[in-house]
């Protein structure tokens, strides 16, 4: 792992030539495969065949794989898989922190929906969209969810899914028309357009949505006919903004109208009542967790719901929300929900003599990956390093100053880890991250833009 700069460059030119029958041999890690069959492997390798995962085991040098393929050692490293984004804003990200310490949804809605949303030109759009999937990758998040509820014109939308195929990282571009402002009216019509031009390896489709009319009005609120328009696209459906009373009375009505089921995800689920869980749990219904999101911004109980969606049967994928106001790291999640949970339980019992019920390091990383995959309808293609499934992975160095010496790989991925650990990202087999660093990208040409683009939308640009 530890190569001269040279020998590094020059292996990186090996695992970057294009041929589509590349093997590469990742050999000497702990491997957290997050597969339960195969759990953690304390050494051993992993073998990348094209885009797949194509074996995974203690010694695969032994049984002749190295023939043929880039050896790449990462001895003194955690291989795991790399982390799902199950539901980010990402065209907001030239506004990362504007308004940190917002403290009420009304609040965030009135400042980025309301007032900066109708100001965002298609290019705005490419912008804010591209930083965000580049920080996403840098911080090890290899499947974005990007839910794109700025969808003013076709032209947006196009530039919301560039960026996502520019940057190499798995996308899901999940559309929305936007709440207040001018648009077209070409959504939820114009999704078709979409998929049909964009069809592409990396990138699948979602149609977006609101749970409740309260916000924006019924146009973008779920129910029959968007459930209509997505089983004819045959895409799933994110429904964000799932709160309370409103929301849970909306879960009811969607279960009695048949318009649940593992295609449908709801985002947030906070302060959902006991029967609207119910309803979740029987219809095998998914669920995207926001635990900085709900916690900092105070939204309706204010408490991630991880136990309610355990209690039910749901385990659920793991959000970063909005950047305008939240870290934009799968880490910040992992460790805000085993936190708040944990305290949760035991302040539960607290007095009793009864035992909490606390969820794992294992559990919390399991809803970041693989649950996190399933949540959006991708279990078969990622979310664990299991044979035939894709290779989104990362290479985490173990022997960092914050990480050695090495004890638990899964604690230390989850508790120790942050992006300045990850030196290697794979997405499909293909090298996004090396050595620390984003491939690709000129980043004072990325930060000029960026300031350049926040200058016009918040006016400041003279």
């Amino acid at each position: 792992m530890y190569l001269a700069a040279a020998a590094r460059q020059e292996l990186l030119a090996r695992l970057c030539a294009s041929d589509p029958r590349r093997r590469v041999l990742l050999t000497g890690a702990t491997i957290v495969t997050m597969d339960p069959r195969t759990g953690v492997l304390p050494r051993g390798d992993l073998l990348i065949d094209g885009r797949s995962i194509a074996a995974v085991g203690p010694d695969l040098v032994a049984l002749g794989a190295a023939t043929d393929a880039v050896v790449v050692d990462v001895t003194g490293s955690v291989l795991a898989p790399g982390f799902v984004d199950t539901h980010r804003h990402a065209w907001e990200a030239q506004l990362r922190r504007a308004m940190p310490d917002v403290d009420d949804l009304g609040a965030y809605v009135r400042a980025t929906l309301h007032g900066y949303a109708p100001r965002y030109r298609p290019h705005d759009m490419y912008i804010g969209t591209r930083l965000a999937a580049l920080g996403a990758l840098d911080g090890g998040i290899t499947t974005l969810l990007d839910f794109s509820h700025n969808s003013r014109t076709a032209a947006h939308s196009d530039s919301a899914v560039q960026a996502l195929l520019d940057t190499g990282i798995r996308g899901v571009h999940a559309a929305m028309g936007p709440h207040f402002g001018d648009w077209d009216g070409q959504w939820p019509a114009d999704l078709a357009r979409l998929r049909e031009r964009y069809r592409g390896e990396l990138l699948t489709f979602r149609l977006a949505a609101l749970a409740t009319a309260e916000i924006a009005g019924p146009d973008l609120t779920y129910g029959p006919a968007l459930a209509r328009v997505a089983h004819e696209l045959g895409v799933g459906v994110s429904v964000d903004a799932v709160f309370g009373t409103p929301s849970s009375r909306a879960v009811l009505e969607w279960e009695r109208l048949g318009l649940l089921g593992p295609d449908i995800t709801l985002i947030h689920a906070t302060g959902l009542t006991h029967d609207a869980w119910r309803a979740v749990g029987d219809t095998g219904t998914t669920v995207a967790l926001a635990p900085t999101s709900d916690a900092q911004i105070g939204l309706e109980t204010a408490v991630p719901a991880v136990d309610e969606a355990l209690a039910a049967g749901v385990r659920p994928g793991l959000s970063i929300d909005v950047e305008v106001a939240l870290a934009g790291d799968m880490f910040t999640q992992m460790r805000a929900v085993h936190t708040i949970q944990r305290m949760r339980a035991v302040n539960t019992v607290y007095g009793t003599g009864r035992k909490p019920a606390r969820i794992s390091t294992h559990d919390v990383l399991d809803f970041a990956t693989a649950q996190g995959a399933r949540t959006i309808g991708l279990a078969d293609v990622t979310g664990s390093l299991t044979v035939g499934k894709e290779a989104d992975l990362l290479v985490i160095r173990a022997e960092d100053i914050n990480n050695m010496p090495l004890n638990d790989a899964v604690g230390t991925v989850v508790l120790g880890s942050d992006a300045r650990n990850i030196d290697t990202v794979f997405v499909a087999g293909q090298v996004r991250k090396w050595d620390g660093r984003l491939l690709g990208v000129d980043l004072p040409a990325l930060r000029a833009e960026a300031a350049a683009s926040r200058a016009r939308i918040l006016g400041t640009d003279g």
